[in-house]
């Protein structure tokens, strides 16, 4: 039997630029057999822009929700978020699966993935309202809100908090290296 996997959730406020940390650390890793990144099932259309996801209609992301259909489930800014039921599984077959997940949501992941490796993206607030601004999605007024909000805090010890607020390799060189160093078990050649 297989040893089990690793959970890595990735959270941080909109903007912090997690997509990015994760696509980056993904193409600087390679492939690897046991490596992957969880498409998240969200209430939002398709041609959103940002990450690749699985689009589905509220009423469906309910049903499914009823049906025990998602590991982790939780809502943000009026959308509803779900990974999905076969990531455990997967996790129990030996797989690295890295997740964008919702700091609101931690309790559920540790709940669920026994082997978890939690990595919160940062950035300056400056930065935050630029990147939110050019991605369109939401009006000013929105992202005030968005940016005053006050997030669940993350108390647990065990969290590595990465900045993103200069040059995306600089960040996601360390999340390449933290996801090689602690949940595939090799040796990270860094710049």
């Amino acid at each position: 039997m297989p040893r089990p996997g690793t959970m890595i959730v990735v959270v941080g406020p909109s903007g912090a630029g997690k997509d990015s940390v994760i696509d980056f650390a993904l193409k600087r890793l390679g492939r690897h057999e046991t490596l992957h990144l969880v498409q998240r099932a969200i209430t939002r259309s398709p041609d959103a822009g940002g990450e690749d996801h699985e689009s589905v209609s509220p009423a469906e992301f309910d049903a499914r929700l009823c049906a025990d259909g998602f590991a982790v489930a939780w809502e943000a800014h009026g959308l509803k978020y779900g990974i999905p039921r076969s990531a455990v599984e997967r996790i129990g077959a030996g797989q690295t699966l890295i997740a964008n997940g919702s700091r609101a949501a931690l309790a559920q992941f540790r709940r669920v993935f026994p082997r978890l490796v939690i990595v919160q993206i940062t950035a300056a607030t400056e930065v935050l309202a630029a990147r939110l601004i050019a991605r369109g999605r939401e009006s000013e007024a929105d992202i005030r809100r968005r940016l005053s909000r006050q997030a669940p805090e993350i108390t647990e010890k065990d969290v590595t908090v990465i900045d993103n607020s200069g040059p995306l390799d600089i960040a996601g060189e360390h999340f390449a290296k933290l996801v090689a160093d602690r949940a595939l078990g090799m040796t990270f050649d860094s710049r």
